[in-house]
């Protein structure tokens, strides 16, 4: 029996994550380049044989922006239901055959940057010494005036992992067989690496050291087949079915 896993895939490239800017809720497109090299992504990590393998898939969590939803539709996984938002560009046919249900939620949308919107983080530091502040700024620890802080975040997100857990992982680790149980969560940089920091039960103070760059897939996962002992997966493996007739 396979444990669980949860794939979480940053949006493409857009024109704000070329020139660093800090991008919240302006919502923005991918860049043709950044379509391209999510297209590459999906026929690289999504199959039967590969890394995502779309009929394990439980449910699909997506960002409201639609640079998440955009990247989504290029991994070109072939639904047996309708998209709960109006398709954002050309469709690529239909992909492998995946009957998760596919759930917008504001829970993993990105950081609201507040007043930090659309500039970079020199433009930050140099803000803040105009402001008295320390230029030092950390998002981890210090958050963003005018939007979010850490807290707001780990409330969302561990509201977030508590859904995954309970309803679509836990059953499947109990399941007899190989009961599906793996997830999909399509959204942004900042949020998550956030999101990875507390599912390994880190807090976002600690400050993740890991990296998610655009149109990346990173791999969350248990311990000994234990809903109790998240970890993150260095290095996820294909998997492969053997053909019983072979054997």
């Amino acid at each position: 029996m396979s444990t669980p896993r949860v794939f979480i895939v940053r949006h493409g490239e857009t024109e704000w994550s070329l020139n660093g800017r800090h991008t919240g809720s302006t919502d923005i497109p991918l860049t043709a380049n950044g379509e391209k090299r999510v297209r590459a992504t999906g026929r690289a990590l999504v199959g039967n044989d590969r890394l995502i393998v779309p009929k394990k898939l439980a449910h699909i969590y997506v960002s409201p922006r639609k640079r998440a939803q955009r990247t989504f539709e290029l991994l070109n996984l072939g639904l047996n239901q309708k998209l709960p938002w109006d398709r954002h560009g050309e469709h690529d046919g239909d992909g492998l055959a995946c009957e998760a249900s596919v759930e917008v939620t504001e829970d993993i949308r990105e950081w609201d940057y507040g007043d930090y919107e659309g500039i970079t983080s020199p433009q930050i530091r140099e803000m803040r010494k105009q402001q008295g502040l320390d230029p030092a700024w950390d998002i981890w620890r210090d958050g963003c005036p005018g939007g979010e802080s850490p807290q707001d975040v780990t409330e969302r997100l561990d509201r977030l992992i508590k859904d995954i857990r309970e309803k679509y992982q836990a059953p499947a680790m109990d399941a007899k067989g190989d009961a599906k149980g793996d997830i999909l969560v399509v959204a942004h940089g900042h949020i998550l690496r956030a999101f990875a920091q507390r599912w390994a039960g880190k807090s976002l103070q600690e400050g993740p050291t890991f990296l998610l760059e655009a149109g990346g897939v990173g791999t969350l996962s248990y311990e000994h087949h234990n809903i109790n002992e998240p970890a993150i997966l260095l290095g996820g493996a294909f998997i492969v079915e053997l053909d019983d007739n072979k054997l």
